[in-house]
């Protein structure tokens, strides 16, 4: 049993560099086409949305006060307000409505 972890570990290794290893040898010229550099620029944030996200329901006790939370700092964020602000404001919505749920 012990020999299978280890196999498996070292297989995720071998392709978690080659992953990342393939981008850098098969690419060596500066990308030139415009969709594909402003395609690879948003995926960082692409990702991250997409892993946050669902956190952002899942993490309160109902899904409706933490998708609160979320529009609230969606909206205080476009109003240009402070990063602290804004998160004081979603955890008070989101605490707000856990009070009136429950």
């Amino acid at each position: 049993m012990r020999g299978n972890v280890y196999l498996y570990i070292i297989l995720m290794a071998f392709v978690t560099y080659l992953i990342r290893m393939l981008p850098l040898t098969l690419i060596r010229r500066k990308i030139r086409s415009r969709f594909l550099q402003s395609f690879l620029y948003y995926v960082p944030y692409v990702t991250l949305s997409v892993m946050t996200f669902p956190a952002i329901l899942n993490a309160t006790m109902s899904p409706w006060s933490g998708a609160a939370g979320f529009v609230t700092a969606l909206f205080l964020s476009y109003k240009g307000k402070s990063m602290i602000f804004v998160s004081l404001m979603a955890c008070a919505a989101v605490f707000l409505l856990e009070l009136v749920i429950a």
